[in-house]
């Protein structure tokens, strides 16, 4: 990409020429803004801390929890990135002196005295609706309004926020990207609770996997329900067939991992083919005539095709290669 490929910026920035470069240089670095929204998924289940807590709803967080999400955001920026620290303000980009804020509700940034005539990284993020957003602003006192929080002491706590008649301020690098899915929470509350309702972590992660087929899962909301370091012992084999995989081979479903030979048979099968970090269970059964054209995977020598929950399987299903 050049520059000339470039979005251009709306023309009430072009002659903010600071503001322009710090963009341009966002841009190269992130054209799609998948390294952004990776940051961001991270941030949020570090701050859920699944394996440690069993949490997955950002409403379950204290608030003091919430409070440090911006730190943390502003931070794993930088290391993803590998920005510069500023000597006033979060980052030097291209240097110019840069502030990162976050808030958890779009235009609720809250913007520091010293931030005021800079250029502020605004970011939200929206785990609900799966939804983020980064843009960029340059602080200008004058369209800015103080804020009405408290400190302790019972003053003002000398911040400022965007008034609603001057949104447009913000110069929008990436406006309302989908966010990689909390499945946990967007999981229907029928099958939610039935998944939560396993009396172990082990059985928890089962029940995951025989009730969501078809989706990508990612590895975190294993971790979550497993809630013990070697989460990922939940899905391996084991002689015992307990685990994930053995335990519901004997009940007609598969579960395809990122490995090169997982992902040929789920795009065989015609998918969702699990990326990196990911899990898709698969119904199968072997291919015969009433299935038609329904794609199928080449599998211990026979040709398997997914199913529906309502369709027959056979049992057990075959065991995935391991290489």
């Amino acid at each position: 990409m050049t520059l000339f490929d470039l979005p251009e910026p709306a023309s009430s920035v072009c002659d903010d020429l600071q503001l322009v470069s710090v963009r341009q240089h966002l841009i190269k670095q992130d054209p799609s803004g998948c390294r952004f929204a990776k940051v961001l998924r991270r941030t949020i289940d570090q701050l859920l801390d699944g394996e440690n807590t069993g949490r997955f709803d950002w409403e379950e967080l204290h608030k003091t929890e919430k409070t440090h999400a911006g730190t943390l955001v502003e931070i794993n920026l930088l290391r993803e990135f590998e920005f510069s620290s500023g000597d006033d303000l979060d980052y030097l980009i291209e240097g110019i002196e840069v502030d990162c804020k976050f808030s958890q509700k779009e235009y609720g940034w809250m913007i520091p005295p010293e931030a005021l005539g800079e250029i502020c990284l605004v970011v939200w993020a929206d785990d609900r609706r799966g939804l983020w957003s980064a843009g960029l602003l340059r602080a200008n006192r004058q369209k800015l309004t103080t804020s009405g929080n408290i400190t302790k002491s019972g003053n003002r706590d000398g911040k400022f926020r965007l008034t609603r008649q001057h949104h447009s301020m913000v110069t929008w690098l990436w406006r309302h990207m989908p966010l990689k899915e909390n499945i946990l929470l967007h999981l229907d509350p029928a099958r939610k609770s039935t998944i939560l309702a396993q009396p172990s972590g082990q059985k928890k992660v089962n029940e995951l996997f025989r009730r969501v087929t078809g989706r990508r899962i990612d590895r975190n909301a294993v971790r979550t329900l497993a809630k013990q370091y070697d989460y990922m012992a939940r899905v391996r084999d084991d002689q015992q067939k307990t685990r994930a995989r053995p335990a519901l081979r004997d009940e007609g479903i598969i579960i395809a991992g990122d490995a090169r030979s997982h992902r040929a048979v789920a795009a065989a099968l015609g998918g969702p083919v699990p990326e990196k970090g990911e899990f898709v269970s698969f119904r199968v059964a072997r291919a015969a005539p009433h299935h038609g054209a329904r794609p199928a995977a080449e599998i211990e020598g026979e040709l398997w095709v997914a199913v529906k929950d309502d369709e027959g399987v056979d049992i057990p299903a075959p065991k995935l290669p391991s290489r």
